[in-house]
């Protein structure tokens, strides 16, 4: 189905700030004096190196070197956050379990002990600030997978929460995978809807989960079991750069990842890539994409760009025709490979 965009709540997104509901994530919190060296040889990106209020993308894969799940990996301090897709946070959780043998290791699924939602737009900062009596400053500097615990209001810590429990306390992340700047807020799921209505009363408008999925898709962020699935290489998706540590030590799947990059010289069968359209039609997922008369992929998200005023969509296609400017046809209406993301990031502060 292609989303039905408000263009009131993608303006306040864009320009002001919008409030996304994330009922989609899942949330395993990972205890034990181990837990980083243990995850450290499981996930693609460099997780023993974060401290306290860190955190990174990061992707775990089989030893085929094709994806379990993305996730957001967040170090508190005391306990690591993985904050994924909800629909492979129980197949996660026991692939993690099963690989547990004498680490100080306990796996915590805390999916339903919060209420997860996302401020995004470029007064994002201020108006959490304000809700959340925290100080601007102090979120305007905190880095990419940055993180932070507050209390929402002055109540008991969260910190209960690894053994089930629930508090008072917001933890606050930087906005992953929603494709606008922004803060995810963390609240004890009984709180949740007291957060969400301060938060409008503030003045962050609501944002549908249509013109939530618009904003992504311009600026190109593939979703998992959308975008990528369980036969996805995370070098088909392009989300390498972002995931994957070239200089740590070894984690399942990177055989496989090493080989393409310097065997392949990262040449993979298929890419995903950004299809900007002639003309109204949005075309469907699943949709086929041809050159001439050859299939060469299909289309995986789509919808109507607001900044471009046209359909836009991302697909896999075969290598061959991965260059932008590549002339292509889906379903009959024409369209263009482009480089991803489809609305710069000047653009979005505007």
């Amino acid at each position: 189905m292609i989303p039905a965009v408000s263009l009131d709540a993608y303006a306040a997104a864009r320009e002001h700030a919008g409030l996304v509901d994330r009922p989609d994530r899942g949330r395993i919190v990972v205890s034990g004096a181990d837990r980083a060296s243990f995850l450290q040889g499981l996930l693609t990106n460099d997780v023993v190196a974060l401290k306290a209020g860190q955190g990174c993308y990061a992707a775990y894969l089989t030893a085929q070197g094709r994806m379990i799940a993305d996730l957001d990996v967040y170090e508190l301090g005391d306990v690591m956050l993985l904050v994924l897709p909800r629909d492979v946070k129980d197949v996660v959780i026991a692939k993690l379990d099963q690989v547990i043998f004498s680490e100080d290791v306990q796996l915590g699924d805390v999916t339903d002990t919060f209420a997860q939602m996302a401020v995004i737009g470029p007064e994002s900062a201020s108006l959490v600030a304000r809700v959340l009596g925290v100080a601007v400053e102090t979120l305007g500097a905190m880095a990419d997978h940055g993180n932070l615990r507050t209390s929402w209001p002055a109540s008991p810590s969260l910190d209960a929460a690894r053994d089930g429990g629930t508090g008072g306390s917001v933890i606050v992340t930087r906005a992953a995978g929603t494709g606008e700047p922004g803060f995810d807020l963390h609240v004890e799921s009984a709180r949740g809807g007291e957060l969400r209505r301060a938060l409008i009363e503030a003045g962050a408008a609501e944002v549908d989960a249509d013109t939530a999925e618009a904003i992504r898709i311009e600026a190109g962020v593939p979703l998992f079991h959308r975008d990528m699935d369980e036969e996805t290489i995370p070098l088909e998706a392009g989300i390498e750069s972002r995931a994957v540590s070239f200089s740590k030590g070894c984690y399942v799947g990177q055989e496989v990842i090493i080989r393409v990059l310097h065997r392949g010289h990262g040449r993979v069968a298929r890419r995903l890539v950004g299809l900007r359209f002639q003309g109204d039609v949005v075309p469907p997922a699943g949709a086929r994409i041809r050159a001439g008369d050859r299939e060469i992929g299909e289309v995986t998200s789509s919808t109507r760009s607001p900044s471009l005023q046209a359909p836009i969509a991302l697909g896999y296609v075969h290598r061959d025709f991965v260059e932008p400017g590549t002339k292509v046809t889906v379903e009959g209406a024409q369209a263009e490979v482009v480089t991803l993301p489809f609305v710069p990031e000047r653009e979005k502060q505007n």
